[in-house]
């Protein structure tokens, strides 16, 4: 076992996993998922759960199509059964009546995913079921449906209760490592060294929330700067001629770079814990760190802007901040949120739009996402709580004085 899973062992107790079952069983994969939703005994449903675990991975995309459907078909609720079940609970509310609707009321499929993680350590193989859901089955409603039951098991599962905190430094394990580099989704590693850049200095943290059955699986992680001031360019945090400074000398936390690192966990938030925790932990830790803000990234920009039909200027800095900001702060989706992606996670966790730079993102990535701009949302841990429940309430974006001001020297034909 890895040095972090035996960290984790001592939160949770870690069981091994039986061995392959001596004979495998012929039957087909549906038929093994059926019989397991009626096992009685717990070696066999074991048994079942491993073999069919080990075989829907061996399959190809069509084979797993053919699984999904079933579930979907096969191991879904009675309208009719519901229906009739209500209507009894209704006339006569009892802990009976109330038992049987509930039964009739959640698909078998349920219980069959509930069963399969009775296996140790089978959460991991769930979660890489329901990537290939997510990614298989867009499109085909029944699928989708399919992917409530594992999105309401896996709320539960993955819920804050269970997860862990650990730091991620240049000494962690090497696999560990590996995977950091593979999964960071904002700004690629490109290298050992651009990785130990990031993780050894004494002003650069990393975190990261592992689930116990998941021990050797970062669910998300986030890199953090610690500096003097806000900073405004990722390619100075990340400068391979950087001078270091003593931790106890910042007085700003910047969480430069948020990766979630599974595929089968999406729309399973874990960002909104996972900067509180980090926030709260590095005040307590450094207590000359006042601010604690982002350097994010403006992935909407252009593309909204050239829906919009507006023309915008790279080398003039000032226009930049001024569209920056009114996209940020009045471009609205449908459903009334703020079109970014990224806008819609920081305002939904409490913070507000604190600064906005030109220039600040001049990789290739960068330049086509957001002309280069980026901005900083603020966490005043004092008023993320009131902050977010006023985003919730009214869907307003809010914002800094500076910011709001550049906002509205928008050109008339941009508002």
């Amino acid at each position: 076992m890895s040095l972090l899973g035996e960290l984790l062992a001592t939160v949770f107790d870690r069981r091994q996993r039986p061995g392959a079952a001596a004979t495998p069983d012929g039957r087909p994969l549906t038929e093994l998922a059926d019989a397991l939703v009626g096992s009685a005994g717990e070696t066999s449903g074991l048994a079942l759960a491993e073999e069919i675990l080990a075989r829907f991975a061996g399959l190809n995309d069509e084979g797993k199509l053919a699984f999904f459907h079933h579930l979907a078909r096969a191991m879904n609720i009675t309208p009719e059964v519901v229906r009739a079940t209500l209507d009894t609970y209704e006339k006569d509310p009892s802990k009976a009546s109330y038992r049987a609707f509930m039964a009739a009321s959640e698909p078998k499929r349920q219980e069959l995913i509930r069963r399969l993680n009775r296996l140790p350590n089978a959460t991991g193989a769930l979660v890489r079921m329901r990537a290939d859901l997510l990614r298989l089955g867009r499109g085909e409603p029944e699928l989708e449906a399919l992917d409530i039951d594992f999105r309401h098991l896996f709320l539960s599962w993955f819920n804050r209760g269970f997860l862990v905190l650990r730091p991620i430094s240049w000494e962690s394990p090497a696999h560990i490592l590996e995977k950091i580099i593979a999964y960071e989704a904002v700004h690629a590693i490109d290298s050992w060294d651009d990785l130990r850049r990031r993780l050894e200095p004494t002003d650069r943290r990393c975190f990261a929330f592992f689930h116990p059955s998941m021990p050797d699986e970062p669910l998300i992680f986030v890199e953090v700067a610690l500096t003097k001031g806000t900073p405004g360019s990722v390619q100075a945090l990340l400068a391979e001629d950087r001078a270091a400074m003593p931790a106890r000398e910042a007085d700003t936390a910047t969480f430069y770079s948020i990766s979630n690192c599974q595929a089968g966990l999406a729309s399973i938030s874990f960002g909104n814990s996972l900067i509180k925790q980090v926030a709260s932990d590095l005040a307590a830790e450094l207590s000359g760190l006042k601010t604690f803000v982002t350097l994010s990234p403006i992935p909407g920009l252009t593309k909204w802007l050239t829906a919009e039909g507006m023309a915008w200027d790279v080398t003039n800095p000032e226009e930049m901040r001024t569209l920056a900001a009114h996209y940020l702060l009045h471009a609205k989706a449908r459903d009334g949120l703020p079109f970014d992606p990224v806008a819609r996670f920081h305002l939904g966790n409490g913070a507000i739009v604190h600064k906005l730079h030109a220039d600040a993102d001049t990789s290739d990535k960068g330049l086509a996402q957001s002309g280069g701009a980026m901005v900083n949302y603020l966490y005043d841990l004092k008023n993320i709580a009131q902050n977010h429940e006023r985003f919730a309430t009214t869907q307003e974006v809010p914002a800094s004085p500076e910011v709001a001001t550049l906002a509205g020297a928008a050109r008339p034909a941009q508002a």
